[in-house]
């Protein structure tokens, strides 16, 4: 398997993460345009927290994403920042 790693000044690291959300009552939200858009928001702000989104998928009741993140940064914050940034874009 080849694994690659990331560097920073101190560490060397390789933190994938498999993270799952869905809307409010797992409701049917993310068709017809909404899914499109969630997912170029995604990358977009992905690029600008320095997170790598290796794999994404969005279905019409949930989101699957797998991301590397920095361990300084941390998966929590990563989470928060992407799910607060496209739910504030998508429902203005």
């Amino acid at each position: 398997m080849n694994v690659k790693y990331k560097s920073n000044n101190n560490i060397v690291y390789s933190c994938k993460y498999h993270v799952v959300w869905c809307p409010k009552y797992r409701r049917k939200v993310l068709t017809n345009g909404v899914d499109v858009r969630l997912k170029e928001l995604l990358l977009e702000y992905a690029a600008n927290l320095s997170v790598d989104i290796l794999e994404m998928e969005i279905m019409p009741d949930h989101v699957h994403i797998l991301m590397e993140v920095a361990p300084q940064f941390g998966i929590h914050k990563a989470v928060k920042s992407l799910k607060g940034y496209t739910s504030k874009v998508l429902r203005s």
